[in-house]
């Protein structure tokens, strides 16, 4: 039977079916999530969209994988941590198996984007990486941890949440209800504040590394600085915690290369390894196709 898998997003829900011997890509569908119009609304168009893919191959999943924003907690079995704000509290999975009639496995789209680089993207040049360890940097932090193939999801279904320990003491209030979280330091929208705070002047993360690498401007290069420094802190946290065999970074921010040179060197001052660092750090193969295979992998 084939695999499916489901891409739950604030603003669009997508849909893969994958062969189950090759994984190759037998159809992709998306629809719009249309949060706004409430939870309820969500099950339907999730209903929807998995009909729609149904009548096209001429087969109803006997079972689905989904990827999530927020995490089942599993002394609860409700959502919780969900910037989609309607589905907190929900209990998604029973739900969803009430609507589709199948069983439904959920996993935050970190965990699942860690899963399906491990298994189908960078992970496939590193064959003996045991631990994989998948960092979402971009409008927001998270990550995911993938051991021997398979997601460990931890007691509170809270694992590899990298990006809400307290990296700045003192830093700025995090929705979390701590301060100065690694999310509210090196994020995308974190280092445009940075920046707009010591320049006077708001700027696209972008603009601020062109000026940055064009010497054209000392508060842009203050706040690659202030990446690529907190970066190397923060990514020695879970090297010295977990000691990955791989590394994958995926989201915006990812996408600078100097994390891969110069902020790789930073994490040599924080290792506890005599300054030694031989682990991958390595962008994703999968683009922002990796949640749904994640989910579909479930």
């Amino acid at each position: 039977m084939n695999i499916w898998g489901i891409d739950l997003g604030g603003t669009k829900i997508e849909c893969a079916v994958l062969a189950h011997d090759s994984f190759s890509v037998l159809t992709r569908k998306r629809l719009p999530t249309e949060a706004d119009k409430g939870y309820e609304h969500i099950l339907a168009q999730i209903k929807k969209l998995i009909d729609l893919v149904a009548e096209e191959l001429g087969e109803y999943p006997t079972n689905i994988g989904f990827a999530t924003p927020g995490v089942l907690d599993p002394s609860t079995q409700t959502m919780k941590n969900c910037n989609t704000v309607c589905m907190n509290g929900k209990p998604m999975n029973q739900d969803l198996e009430a609507i589709l009639g199948i069983p439904v496995k959920l996993a935050n789209d970190a965990n699942c984007f860690a899963l399906a680089e491990a298994l189908m993207g960078a992970g496939k040049d590193y064959a003996n990486a045991e631990l994989v360890f998948g960092v979402i940097m971009g409008t927001g932090v998270g990550g995911g941890l993938v051991v021997h193939g398979k997601i460990i999801n931890g007691q509170h279904g809270i694992g590899g949440e990298w990006g809400h320990n307290i990296l700045e003491e003192n830093g700025e209030p995090c929705y979390c209800g701590k301060s100065g979280c690694v999310e509210k330091v090196i994020a995308g929208p974190a280092l445009e504040k940075y920046y707009a705070s010591i320049s006077g002047t708001p700027r696209k993360l972008k603009e601020i590394l062109d000026l940055h690498l064009a010497q054209a401007d000392p508060h842009a290069t203050a706040t690659i600085e202030r990446l690529l420094e907190n970066y190397g802190r923060a990514i020695s946290t879970i090297i010295n915690v977990l000691d990955p065999n791989l590394i994958v970074i995926g989201g915006g921010v990812g996408n600078i290369d100097l994390l891969y040179t110069e902020g790789y060197e930073r994490i040599k001052k924080y290792i506890f390894n005599d300054k030694k660092i031989t682990t991958p750090i390595v962008k994703p193969l999968l683009g922002d196709s990796a949640g749904v295979f994640g989910a579909a992998l479930l």
